[in-house]
């Protein structure tokens, strides 16, 4: 399977000595890839780094081959992301919040904001102002908005966040959707392992800004148990080790 993203040594350290360090990462195309942690690994902050919106102290992010660093353009240049909250203007409609966010791509009319606003369920309620979406709702809206230029990748930050049950699985279905009808290949992280378990096929584990495991979700079930109990193993791991080092 081809590589879409490769991090290799990635660490930053911020003034409170907290942060990521050597943190290595493959996902392959056509993963569903479950970036777990706990609120407070250093997940968002890879994925920062990985869009530009910070720098690392070191090591590298490559995206379609391209390093972010040097060739952020062409490393971009097929990458949706939803970081954080879904912002959008909330006296807007959905349309015309699209409409905004659309202008900053070449080509991307209204047959695709149709598209994307089919794909999140959307479509009934894009006239209406974005101030009476529930959460769930404007969590959908950020996911068309980052899948309006087509992406084969989309890095989406905690999506299910704050969600109740019906939002998450609204959301989980879509991604599981999109990566089965349109191809598209997900990073996602999540401090939720249950979420994780349901839709995704690989894993990386984040604990204290370290990734303590990284493989196939069928592999970790195979060593005994829910991918909840896999974590604790891993953690435990971990701890006794730092323990006797």
């Amino acid at each position: 399977m081809k590589s879409v993203v490769e991090i290799r040594q990635l660490t930053k350290k911020f003034s409170n000595q907290r942060g990521i360090e050597d943190v290595n990462i493959t996902v392959e195309q056509g993963d569903i890839y479950g970036f777990f942690g706990p609120n407070g690994a250093g997940k968002t902050t890879v994925m920062k780094i990985m869009t530009g919106l910070s720098r690392a102290d070191r090591g590298e992010v490559r995206l379609f081959g391209h390093s972010v660093k040097t060739h952020y353009e062409e490393a971009m240049a097929k990458v949706g992301v939803l970081i954080e909250t879904a912002e959008a203007y909330t006296y807007m409609s959905a349309r015309r919040n699209l409409e905004l966010a659309a202008r900053f791509y070449p080509g991307i009319g209204r047959q695709r904001i149709d598209e994307v606003l089919d794909i999140v369920g959307l479509a009934p309620y894009q006239n209406e102002k974005v101030a009476g979406y529930s959460l769930g709702m404007k969590q959908r809206l950020g996911l068309a908005a980052a899948m309006l230029s087509k992406p084969e990748l989309l890095i989406l930050d905690e999506p299910t966040n704050g969600l109740d049950i019906e939002g998450m699985v609204q959301i989980r279905e879509i991604i599981v959707r999109l990566a089965r009808e349109e191809r598209i290949t997900f990073l996602i992280s999540s401090h939720l392992i249950h979420e994780m378990e349901l839709m995704c096929n690989r894993i990386g584990i984040l604990h204290q800004g370290r990734l303590v495991r990284e493989g196939l979700v069928a592999e970790l079930r195979e060593e005994g148990g829910t991918l909840e109990q896999a974590y604790l193993r891993e953690i435990e791991d971990v701890r006794r080790l730092a323990a006797h080092a």
